[in-house]
């Protein structure tokens, strides 16, 4: 076992490790599979954390995967490698609580004998992982619970029509409004599933062109900022490495005018980002995306939606898209004797 320190934007890193640790992360169970993936966790190394600490570790069907945050005080905390909306679990597989355990001694040794605090988080209501690491480590840790977390998701059961059943006639009827009128004003969608560090690259560079001309892009708070404009690029390039990514654009006489982007973790996609050019906003186009995205997904047999977090004012509108809300749940384990 080792710590690591991973130099920005190491896309070749350990790639059987890399492939382990995505099938853990799809085959969790976790309410966010998605954000436990190397592509997202790396990514927000990559672009938010580079000169961090990682321990990163697997066995047989188990990841743990950690960053070292150093508070003022001095005093460490193991966390999740993405550390700023922390939706992610840092232990995956069925005997994850053993692999830790294993590990918690040369953890040890590295801070002079004394095991840090760990932030455990990502995790489902009830989760029988949280209750064997307590009966296992609370003469040892005390369990600290830490607020919860809201994401909505879709289920995809039954295809688009099983989505569509479980919308409102009002929702219904809007969005076949607003695909007839597309239709009529030669609105196209290209489905793109970016393979290989090129084309991520030429991809994301059409999404960043659509970006600049959205609400966003041109009140200089989107993706086309720092460092969001760095992690979503290295997430589609993690991404493209496994055929993991999924970008849809709205097109114009040839001409791109939206997208939406989004990551599969095993039958889960979870959306990212969507824009459009504020020249269509009269078109519905974020909603005719995402439309078009779940008839894609639908088609290739997923079977969920995840849009993320809810907890804010700002993501209202997801409950028109997301039928259930999901709540992730999160754990400071910290040493009996020590004072944050």
């Amino acid at each position: 076992m080792k710590f690591l320190n991973l130099s920005h934007g190491s896309l070749g890193w350990n790639p059987e490790l890399t492939a382990r640790w995505t099938d853990a992360a799809a085959s969790s169970g976790r309410p966010e599979p998605f954000s436990c993936t190397p592509a997202w966790q790396l990514a927000f190394h990559d672009a938010f954390a580079p000169a961090r600490r990682l321990f990163i570790h697997a066995k047989d069907n188990n990841v743990l995967a950690f960053a070292e945050l150093t508070l003022l005080s001095g005093h460490v905390i193991l966390a999740p490698i993405e550390s700023h909306w922390i939706s992610a679990s840092p232990l995956l597989g069925p005997d994850a609580d053993d692999l830790f355990a294993e590990a918690l001694p040369f953890i040890s040794q590295e801070y002079e004998g004394h095991a840090p605090c760990f932030l455990l988080s990502g995790m489902e209501r009830g989760c029988e992982l949280f209750h064997r690491l307590f009966l296992r480590l609370s003469p040892q840790f005390r369990f600290l619970k830490q607020p919860v977390s809201l994401q909505r998701s879709a289920s995809l059961l039954g295809g688009m029509d099983g989505y569509l059943s479980r919308r409102s006639g009002n929702f219904r009827s809007k969005m076949k409004k607003a695909r007839r009128k597309a239709a009529e004003s030669g609105i196209l969608f290209e489905r793109v599933v970016p393979s290989g560090l090129k084309e991520a690259d030429a991809v994301y560079a059409r999404m960043v062109a659509v970006e600049e001309k959205s609400w966003k892009g041109k009140g200089h708070c989107g993706m086309t900022e720092p460092p969001s404009l760095e992690f979503y690029h290295a997430m589609i390039r993690r991404l493209s490495l496994y055929r993991g990514g999924r970008v849809m654009f709205a097109m114009h006489e040839g001409r791109d005018i939206g997208f939406i982007f989004g990551g599969m973790a095993g039958s889960c996609y979870r959306g990212q980002q969507f824009s459009y050019d504020t020249d269509w906003k009269a078109f519905s186009i974020g909603d005719l995306l995402q439309m078009e995205q779940l008839d894609w997904l639908c088609e290739e047999g997923a079977v969920r939606y995840d849009m993320g977090m809810s907890d804010h004012p700002s993501m209202a509108y997801k409950t028109h898209w997301a039928e259930t809300e999901l709540s992730l749940h999160a754990c400071l384990l910290m040493p009996r004797q020590a004072r944050l």
